[in-house]
């Protein structure tokens, strides 16, 4: 199966929040998409990794997404290493998607600029013909996405561009409480964590609300970018 869009987060969940209306616009559009989780999120503060491997699951059908995966990796030791790229790459060559999306390049969590950076990495690396890697004892021939963008996450990092998701963020939304042992309940006896608060859910949409403002549109998620956004021509643009 070959993705347009494979969608990649250091936890299950990270993808959700940083870039779920933006996958689902993309799915209107007819785009095939793909998750790779690269931790079970054994580390956080609520819930286990088998909680959040079924959260995972349902996420994924709100979603609509084709295939979701996880490399179970460890949660919070994982690194930038040989061994972990080539896992990555074995990913990126078997589904071979024209765009990757993950992690911001800086944020609270020490897993998602380890994991912007490990992913990017292995984009790169994806492409070199000399690297060979197996996939059911198969040689897997070299693929690099043409693109990849990084979501935003806790910090405000400033984005280089933005994408109209007008009339996905409730559905965005719906995906994100999948994870209900992750997210505000105030029924909870669970600890709490900087995600678990009412303000955390709730600047999901004014986040969205924010950016959508600075364009023109109701709602918008925000992406920086390693190199150069090209437009064909200045109609393209909003």
């Amino acid at each position: 199966m070959k993705l347009d869009i494979l969608a990649i987060g250091a936890h299950p969940d990270d993808v959700e929040l940083g870039c779920g209306a933006t996958i689902l616009k993309e799915i209107s559009l007819g785009k095939k998409v793909g998750i790779l989780d690269l931790t079970r999120g054994e580390l956080g503060t609520r819930g286990s990794a088998e909680i959040r491997a079924i959260e995972a699951k349902n996420a994924a059908k709100i979603l609509g997404v084709e295939v979701r995966e996880n490399l179970a990796f460890s949660d919070g030791f994982f690194v930038n290493d040989k061994e972990h790229q080539l896992e990555i790459i074995k990913i990126i060559r078997k589904y071979k998607p024209t765009i990757v999306l993950c992690n911001a390049f800086d944020d609270r969590h020490i897993d998602h600029s380890k994991g912007s950076k490990l992913v990017s990495d292995a984009c790169f690396l994806s492409g070199l013909i000399k690297i060979e890697t197996k996939l059911d004892g198969e040689v897997q021939e070299a693929w690099r996405p043409k693109q990849v963008y990084h979501y935003i996450q806790w910090k405000n990092i400033e984005p280089d561009f933005v994408v109209d998701v007008s009339g996905f963020i409730e559905t965005k939304l719906e995906a994100v409480k999948a994870y209900s042992s992750q997210f505000y309940d105030p029924k909870s006896n669970e600890p709490t964590s900087p995600i678990t608060s009412k303000n955390f859910l709730d600047s999901i949409i004014y986040r969205a609300q924010d950016l959508g403002r600075l364009i023109g549109t109701s709602h918008a998620e925000g992406f920086n970018t390693e190199r150069y956004v090209a437009v064909e021509n200045l109609d393209k643009l909003i």
